[in-house]
């Protein structure tokens, strides 16, 4: 009993404190004074502020739908972004080979191969210049790439355009590119003649020794050069010749080794064109 009375009275006074607190507190908001309106006045208004609280709840809820949907946008659009950059990069590397090959004529890609096989001839053509004479090496014009220019290493490297070039000198580049051109021919298909058509008289001696020697070294490679000039030089270098004699009446008559014609049965020489 004396337990049980003890634990009441210890409830009572904490009731007590409790009660005084709700009392001051009370106290403090009638003395606020916030509103004289009745209870009946303010059930309206209460109604309208639950109502205008409904709204906001549901404005906050579409708000974080339309969150939750950005952020979802913003992952595909990363996404499609990614793969936006992968496309750029893969349409700047079809550019940058449009840029250089490309054209919808297929000019560009034509210049570019045509490109690619006369850098080749140029090689070969240099080698076969570099037994002639140490003088002059090609290389393809900057601006145009299927231009020829020449190093002039007696002017201290000078490059010289084609178009400058003396009768000799063009000759010796024309037949050094004719050489190259038939060593590219010969890995495809066998080259086993070569005929070149005047020029000659433009060399000088020394020039014209080069030549005849570079053909001379072909030939004994087993290809058969056929040399077409009015030079008499030549005459003195050239054992097996076919010589053109003009005739009356506008013919000409042609002699040397393999050149006849049968006429009632007989050979006759030499051969009248």
């Amino acid at each position: 009993m004396t337990a049980a009375a003890k634990d009441l009275d210890e409830r009572q006074a904490d009731l007590k404190i409790r009660q005084k607190d709700r009392e001051k507190r009370l106290a403090t908001e009638m003395a606020s004074k916030i509103t004289e309106k009745s209870l009946e006045e303010l059930e309206p208004q209460f109604r309208e502020q639950l109502e205008a609280l409904k709204e906001q709840r549901e404005i906050i809820a579409a708000l974080k739908h339309k969150l939750s949907e950005n952020t979802a946008a913003k992952e595909r659009i990363k996404e499609k972004q990614a793969a936006i950059e992968a496309q750029k990069k893969e349409c700047r590397r079809w550019e940058n080979l449009h840029e250089l090959i490309g054209s919808a004529d297929g000019k560009k890609y034509r210049n570019f191969a045509q490109g690619l096989t006369f850098e080749m001839m140029i090689g070969h053509a240099n080698g076969q210049l570099q037994k002639m004479t140490d003088r002059y090496l090609l290389i393809r014009d900057d601006a145009q790439p299927l231009e020829l220019n020449v190093v002039d290493n007696y002017q201290a490297g000078e490059i010289r355009s084609t178009k400058n070039l003396s009768g000799g000198e063009s000759f010796i580049v024309s037949l050094s590119l004719a050489l190259g051109l038939s060593h590219m021919a010969s890995k495809n298909v066998r080259v086993d003649s070569l005929f070149l058509d005047e020029g000659f008289g433009t060399l000088d001696e020394e020039a014209l020794d080069t030549a005849l020697e570079t053909l001379a070294g072909l030939q004994q490679d087993g290809k058969l050069i056929g040399v077409i000039s009015h030079v008499p030089a030549l005459k003195e270098r050239i054992s097996t010749q076919i010589q053109v004699s003009p005739q009356t009446g506008g013919r000409s008559s042609i002699l040397g080794p393999g050149c006849q014609m049968l006429e009632g049965g007989r050979i006759l020489t030499p051969y009248i064109l």
